[in-house]
């Protein structure tokens, strides 16, 4: 018999986390923990409002479902049993830990994925004046990709150009987190191609992103609040050029690993991301981004700590995650 605990804890972020749809000081994730037979699985979440979910409905889903877990539910019956989102994302997680710890076996072999290098993460500065843009940016200029908060004001031209000041190496991805408006789109994308901007994330509202079919934008386009699972993934083919897959969006590694096959059978390109949590929700994140385009899997770095056995981070470069922390 299987033994489940949900725990809500909340982490110090250093400083502000700002980005166009407000600001906060902490971030708060729910750990699932899965005990069978000695072994402990761990999994973590973030819920996000954004997509209609709360720390108290989040936690309460999982604890309805545990009783399921803990008379043996699968990875496989979990996919239909939950919706994708971030309950399911800690609990899938945390099966996928669970069977590591049993087996003996690291998750990437039970997987069949290739084994865990080091990967280069993005470092995300808040949205903010641009002058305190500048200043963040100088401070962070050794990092070599850093992705930039935009506000949907007339002052994004400004951040950027403020960044760039601060950071001239550093190559760019700004995040309007569906902050423009349609027009907006290829002035702008034109504007930050004087500054070398690698890529756009999530220009407009998600209901909105069909005005992007066929743009001749010269700044590829990825999308986050737009791309979720499986479903309409052939349609982003159609809007974007990237998408952003997050483990709290797809509901787990498990359809994350599905998203990503898909994703290139429809030629699109990937980034790997996540919300502001601790190492216990990167590590199964670097499992997929091992193929990815960017990586943008800096959560740890925006916290005032982390968990034991947290990743090791050298400047920006992640190493692949003890076997302590998960998998």
């Amino acid at each position: 018999m299987r033994e489940i605990t949900v725990d809500v804890e909340t982490w110090p972020i250093a400083g502000a986390f700002t980005i166009s749809r407000g600001s906060k000081t902490q971030a708060e994730v729910i750990t699932v923990t899965i005990r069978e037979d000695g072994a402990t699985g761990r999994g973590e979440c973030v819920p996000y409002g954004r997509y209609g979910e709360t720390v108290k409905d989040v936690a309460a889903s999982i604890r309805v479902i545990g009783k399921a877990i803990a008379d043996g539910m699968t990875r496989d019956e979990l996919q239909r049993a939950m919706p994708r989102g971030a309950a399911r994302n800690a609990v899938d997680c945390a099966l996928w830990d669970l069977e590591a710890k049993q087996r003996g076996l690291p998750v990437w072999q039970i997987a069949n994925l290739p084994e865990p290098q080091s990967l280069t993460t993005a470092y995300t500065l808040s949205l903010g004046e641009p002058n305190a843009m500048r200043e963040a940016a100088r401070k962070a200029a050794a990092r070599p990709l850093l992705k930039l908060k935009l506000g949907g004001t007339g002052d994004d031209i400004a951040r950027v150009a403020a960044v760039r000041e601060g950071a001239p190496n550093a190559t760019l991805i700004v995040d309007a987190n569906e902050g423009w408006k349609a027009d907006d789109v290829l002035p702008m994308a034109g504007e930050l191609a004087r500054f070398g901007v690698a890529l756009i994330e999530q220009p407009l509202p998600a209901k909105d992103d069909e005005a992007l079919r066929g743009l001749a934008c010269p700044i590829p386009l990825c999308a986050d609040e737009s791309a979720h699972g499986l479903e309409g993934i052939s349609r982003l083919a159609g809007l974007y050029q990237y998408i952003n897959v997050k483990l709290d969006k797809t509901g787990g590694l498990t359809e994350a690993l599905s998203v990503m096959r898909c994703a290139r059978r429809r030629n699109l390109k990937v980034m790997v991301g996540c919300m502001v949590a601790t190492s216990l929700a990167m590590a199964p994140a670097m499992l997929i981004a091992q193929g990815a385009e960017f990586v943008d899997l800096d959560g740890p770095l925006l916290l005032a700590k982390d968990r034991a056995h947290g990743i090791s981070f050298e400047g920006s470069l992640m190493l692949p995650a003890e076997r302590g922390l998960w998998g």
